[in-house]
């Protein structure tokens, strides 16, 4: 079997061709199990031919944002014209730690040369420049996102990509909960917008609210821009404290603890297994925070 298997013409074939060959020229020599195991024996159960082992595809990482400028999340939603048929295009870049818009743009098409330049004017908006770990930028599946010119800027600026998961639908839910938000406003025109002009104002005015004014939910009800700029640690303090305070006043109002106004820690998009999440979140708590 040795010698059979270490023939030149079946030196790069496994035993599974080798026996039914041999079977073809009336030739039984052993199984294919046995031949397996006698060339395991005998060191000779290496991969043969150039072929190199397969690799289990590895699933998408888990992204963990313990401070602003680590994870940052893209998207591009339609925005309708008042003319049937016509759309606008918003595009955004949401910091995951902080829900901060970071960038917007709209345009009356969807082209790589548009996210591109969005990307670049946030990179230096967002100074990542100067970042020694730069950050990675989440987006869906779109072919405008993964476009050739949108991955050589980001090769470029040293951004590193990260895409959603083939039909799943909720690997992108920060951005798409953003948009959500965005056209469920009262502002939102039901009936379209008139022109280019007039969905860049609306964009505009939604950005500063959002923003600026909005109290958001996932991040203890301060504004993305306070928890962007490290303002929202002292701001859940005093929080705190105006409750411990009312519970002094008044006991007999409060059966239990007062609400739970401590800070958001960190945040993690595709979550994978507690143990990252819980090591990742013990690493920054240890490192000094950042605004």
């Amino acid at each position: 079997m040795l010698q059979t298997a270490n023939d030149a013409r079946f030196g790069e074939l496994p035993p599974a061709r080798i026996v039914p060959m041999l079977a073809d020229e009336g030739v039984y020599l052993a199984s294919e199990s046995t031949f397996v195991r006698v060339l395991r024996e005998h060191g000779q159960s290496e991969r043969r031919g150039r072929a190199k082992l397969p690799t289990a595809s590895r699933p998408p990482s888990t992204h963990i944002a313990t401070r602003p400028g680590q994870v940052w999340c893209w998207d591009m939603t339609y925005l309708p014209a008042t003319v049937a048929g016509r759309w606008f295009h918003l595009y955004l870049i949401l910091d995951l730690y902080s829900r901060k818009i970071i960038g917007w743009e709209v345009h009356d098409s969807d082209v790589a040369e548009h996210a591109a330049h969005l990307v670049r004017r946030t990179a230096l908006a967002e100074g990542i420049a100067r970042l020694a770990d730069k950050p990675v930028l989440h987006g869906d599946n779109g072919a405008t996102l993964k476009a050739t010119t949108v991955l050589a800027m980001l090769h470029w600026l040293g951004i590193k990509p990260s895409y959603s998961r083939p039909r799943v639908s909720d690997d992108n839910a920060y951005a798409e909960a953003l948009f959500r938000t965005a056209k469920y406003r009262p502002e939102f025109p039901a009936g379209g917008f008139a022109d280019l002009e007039a969905s860049r104002q609306w964009a505009r005015r939604f950005v500063d609210w959002y923003n600026v004014e909005h109290r958001h939910s996932g991040i203890r009800y301060v504004s993305p821009t306070q928890r962007h700029e490290g303002k929202d640690h002292a701001i859940l303090a005093a929080r705190h404290a105006v409750y411990v305070a009312a519970r002094e006043r008044h006991p007999a109002r409060w059966s239990g603890p007062t609400r739970d106004w401590s800070p958001i820690g960190a945040v993690t998009l595709n979550p994978e297994r507690d143990t990252v999440i819980a090591t990742a979140a013990g690493e920054a708590n240890r490192q000094p925070s950042a605004a």
